[in-house]
């Protein structure tokens, strides 16, 4: 038999009851009402109410939303708890009935606490072993913002951080007498401070509902398929049953036969048929309504809620694009001072997140890539990328590639984590040699330098010596190069049908002309970095296109010259907005002045010959009257191979390449009787067919007469 030591017991008792008439006089009586300065100070210590118990909006889940058919839909959701934000009057009435019925039957009658409730487990403490119940709904509430703040700790590293959060929990959850004091003083100043209705709102926004399901609305969709609002008599008393005990009466494991699941959900049968006879007991509901009920098994309609990408990647094929706007959010201080914060904002804040892409694009972009580009292929690392930017504002439009999205770590034939339409930092792909793309950037600094594209320039010479290049930043001087063409070609073209049929000797001859560091600078000028992160190769070769650069980069540049010279940097995100309707204004694209409107309209003028005649795009022409232009790219042995077009609207580019190795692709077979070489134009122009159609383009930048010569 357990002794019960009266003497300490009896004193806890009386101090609990002391505090509970205190209580009761702070909770019921309005302060002005009360005089004395000792009743006064009782009064600001229960008034003094931290901010974040303040009955707001607790953490929910973010929402990622793109266009279809003018229209905004949701593609993805991002959280750590999953949980949606509704008030009062998208609850279902029978979810308020079944909650305070069950855990609080005197919550409209009290002040933040249940004083016999309170004094029964004061009575209950002082003789036993622990501190037992007595909690009020807005105690309750307490207890639970207090556990989600614990949640949002973080320290120097994960060992620190769980240590914190342990420590934390301890604090706000322990069986202690101090802990409850503290509990039941923040109810009483939440009481004080907000409507019967507020706090019950925020507590059925706020509680657990097992694993990572947490609030009313989320729970009613993920256990029922139903909105709160629609939750039947029998939904609304099972969810009040699951917050009793979430980890062991959650109704989503049906073979965990430990928990009684195995039997039709047994132990939460049972608890679901008691919250219903409470209600009965209340009042509520009939008798016939109580047996009707009982009588119903428990039948959940489980509709999981995807966390991250994979919904995009499943139904819109736009998993990388997804994970490039949660790049983007990582990496843009708007949402937070450090990677850990931007993680927890766009976890917990119930971001609306709209994004620039467009999903109809999206389809077609994937099925012209698609069409033509296998997702594995025998002895090659098949790749492929489409994306598609807007001039002048650097919104992303459309981005596809051959592979199926996936973050798994089993190594997956066709599926990769890795988005090659990007740089490093926005899915982890180095970039891709470029080859004669990169022409543009020598073409724009031959214009600023005061050269025509009439001039003439000898075609003959195939070994350079790297010492008759100029370099104003570094040394180049040593070795030769060897620099050979497509096709054969006269001794000497004009630079506008070098610049049509890609002539890669003309070109080094015009390299020989200029200054390789300023053709580098120019292309900074027009946003191109290497996808690495690295510096730009000035080397002689460089002319060429040895750099591995990113479909995205390419395209914000060639969208550059469309814009009259004018580069915005990319961007996913037209707007975000908190949970609460607060804006966050994300770091915007940068547009900059590149180069002259003069250079630009003479480098689009010069780049229409490639879609036209000889032009090494001419197969890829939709044939429409849309003013647009383009260039086309191949390293040696067709490895990588590349089209950019452009319009005053959009600007599309094409990869298509092995990701990894030096096995050219020339000669080996891809879909619709391509090659490696030749799938780039069957893409491309079926891109461009739809692009003209829905976009269409307005007249290019006009070129200088002058420099056209």
């Amino acid at each position: 038999m357990r002794v019960v030591r009266w003497p300490g017991a009896l004193a806890m008792f009386v101090c609990f009851s002391a505090l509970a008439g205190m209580l009761v006089t702070v909770a019921v009586t309005p302060a002005v009402a009360l005089a004395g300065e000792g009743t006064t100070s009782a009064v600001a210590f229960f008034e003094d109410l931290p901010d974040y118990l303040d009955v707001q909006t607790p953490q929910q889940v973010s929402t990622v939303y793109a266009t279809k058919g003018g229209q905004q839909v949701e593609i993805a959701s991002f959280y750590a708890e999953n949980r949606t934000d509704v008030t009062g009057d998208q609850m279902a009435e029978t979810l308020k009935q079944a909650a305070i019925d069950t855990e609080d039957p005197r919550y409209y009658d009290e002040g933040g606490i249940d004083v016999v409730g309170t004094l029964r487990g004061a009575l209950a403490t002082a003789v036993g072993a622990s501190v037992q119940g007595g909690s009020s709904i807005t105690q309750q509430y307490v207890k639970n913002v207090l556990v989600q703040q614990c949640e949002q700790l973080t320290g120097t590293d994960a060992e620190d951080t769980d240590a914190k959060i342990a420590a934390c929990y301890q604090d706000v959850a322990g069986v202690t007498p101090q802990r409850k004091l503290q509990e039941i003083r923040y109810a009483v100043a939440v009481a004080k401070k907000y409507s019967k209705e507020q706090i019950l709102t925020g507590y059925l926004n706020i509680v657990g509902l097992g694993g990572r399901v947490y609030g009313a609305e989320a729970g009613a969709e993920y256990y029922f398929g139903v909105h709160a609002a629609d939750l039947s008599l029998v939904q609304s008393a099972t969810l009040v049953a699951i917050l009793n005990n979430p980890s062991n009466l959650r109704i989503d494991q049906p073979e965990d036969a430990d928990n009684g699941q195995a039997n039709g959900y047994a132990a939460t049968k049972e608890r679901r048929d008691y919250v219903l006879q409470r209600m009965y007991v209340h009042h509520d509901i009939s008798k016939a309504e109580l047996d009707e009920a009982k009588a119903t098994p428990v039948t959940p309609h489980v509709t999981e809620t995807a966390n991250g990408c994979s919904t995009a990647a499943t139904t819109y094929d736009a998993g990388y694009f997804c994970d490039y706007v949660r790049d983007q959010v990582l990496q843009d201080p708007a949402f937070g001072d450090t990677v850990a914060e931007r993680i927890a904002t766009l976890d917990t804040k119930g971001l609306q997140i709209h994004t620039s892409l467009d999903l109809d694009l999206q389809a077609q972009a994937q099925t012209a890539l698609s069409s033509y580009v296998p997702a594995t292929m025998t002895g090659v690392d098949v790749g492929g990328s489409n994306v598609t930017v807007e001039p002048g504002t650097g919104r992303i439009l459309s981005m596809v590639q051959n592979t199926s999205y996936t973050q798994s770590d089993q190594d997956t034939p066709g599926a990769t984590a890795v988005n090659y339409s990007a740089d490093a930092g926005y899915g982890n792909s180095g970039g891709f040699q470029t080859g004669s793309t990169y022409k543009v950037f020598t073409l724009a600094e031959w214009l600023a330098s005061g050269h025509t594209l009439s001039e003439s320039v000898s075609t003959t010479e195939h070994e350079f010596e790297n010492a008759e290049f100029t370099n104003s930043c570094q040394n180049v001087a040593g070795g030769t190069w060897n620099v050979a063409n497509a096709e054969r070609v006269p001794s000497s073209m004009t630079v506008q049908d070098a610049t049509s049929e890609s002539i890669n000797t003309a070109y080094a001859q015009m390299g020989k002309q200029l200054d390789l560091c300023k053709i580098a600078e120019l292309a900074e000028s027009m946003g191109i970095h290497r996808a690495d992160g690295g510096e730009l190769t000035q080397t002689p070769s460089s002319i060429l296109g040895v750099n591995e650069l990113s479909p995205v980069d390419l395209a914000e540049a060639y969208a550059g010259f469309a814009n009259g010279g004018v580069v915005c940097t990319a961007t996913a995100i037209d707007s975000v907005t908190e949970a609460d309707g607060t804006k966050v204004t994300p770091t915007p694209s940068s547009c900059t002045q590149g180069v002259s409107a003069d250079v630009a309209g003479t480098v689009d003028h010069a780049l229409q010959g490639v879609l036209t005649g000889s032009g090494t795009a001419a197969r890829a022409n939709p044939g429409d009257d849309v003013p647009k232009f383009a260039k086309t790219g191949t390293t040696d042995g067709d490895v990588q191979n590349w089209l950019v077009a452009s319009s005053t609207k959009y600007t599309n580019a094409t990869w298509i390449g092995n990701v990894q190795g030096n096995v050219g692709l020339a000669d080996t077979p891809f879909l619709q009787g391509t090659t490696g070489y030749s799938a780039k134009f069957g893409v491309g122009k079926a891109m461009m067919t739809y692009l003209d159609q829905q976009y269409g383009g307005d007249a290019l930048p006009a070129a200088d007469p002058a420099m056209v010569g």
